[in-house]
């Protein structure tokens, strides 16, 4: 017997040892089992709610877009019934200077009595580097005079508006002028939206913004 414990009790002893130390690794790998369990639980848990959060977010970055998208293509609409307005109103008071010559004497003679601007071209007339000079030099004009100018991509549809001259020709609608007397200047609803307009599109660095003429 050594220690008080004989030759056949040591085996046992040593055994028990053994099953404690595996007892314990056991009970030790079943925690981290248990905290790798909730620990990846809690983690996939929170990619799930980053996920659903970023989705929300997309979700509501693509609503906020179509309704911008939605909002621009009403103003835009709604730019264009206003100045197929104020052109037809124009023309009826002799409001309207029609070419890019004549609106170019215009702003020479008598600036002050300019109240809108409108530059039409289409494909055809793109690479016309004549008529594009002639509008950047426009441009800088109403833009030292504030006046508000606006594009149009459709000619034929502004040719029509402002009809023929006395010779039955078609007039130059590259470029309209909508003038007022500067002693009595000319009040008009449809100008006044689209003054709104152009504000707008300028808040938004916009300078010239483009305009889409109601169909026929």
């Amino acid at each position: 017997m050594v220690g008080g414990m004989s030759g056949k009790d040591r085996p046992c002893r040593e055994t028990t040892l053994i099953c404690y130390k595996s007892t314990h690794r056991l009970f030790r790998a079943q925690n981290n089992a248990r905290d790798y369990i909730e620990n990846y639980t809690a983690f996939s848990v929170h990619c799930k709610n980053l996920d659903r959060a970023w989705i929300i977010t997309m979700t509501l970055e693509e609503i906020r877009g179509q309704e911008n998208t939605m909002e621009n293509a009403d103003r835009v609409q709604s730019a264009g019934a206003a100045l197929e307005e104020l052109l037809v109103a124009a023309k009826k008071q002799d409001y309207l200077t029609v070419g890019v010559y004549e609106s170019a004497k215009v702003m020479n003679v008598d600036p002050d009595s300019v109240a809108f601007c409108v530059l039409a071209t289409d494909e055809e007339y793109e690479c016309d580097i004549a008529l594009q000079i002639h509008f950047t030099l426009i441009q800088a004009f109403c833009f030292d005079n504030d006046i508000n100018v606006v594009r149009v991509n459709d000619i034929e549809r502004l040719a029509d508006l402002v009809s023929a001259d006395e010779t039955g020709e078609p007039k130059d609608a590259h470029c309209i002028l909508v003038t007022s007397p500067s002693a009595n200047p000319w009040k008009d609803p449809a100008l006044d939206k689209l003054s709104l307009f152009c504000e707008e599109s300028r808040s938004v660095y916009d300078w010239v913004p483009t305009i889409t003429l109601p169909e026929r």
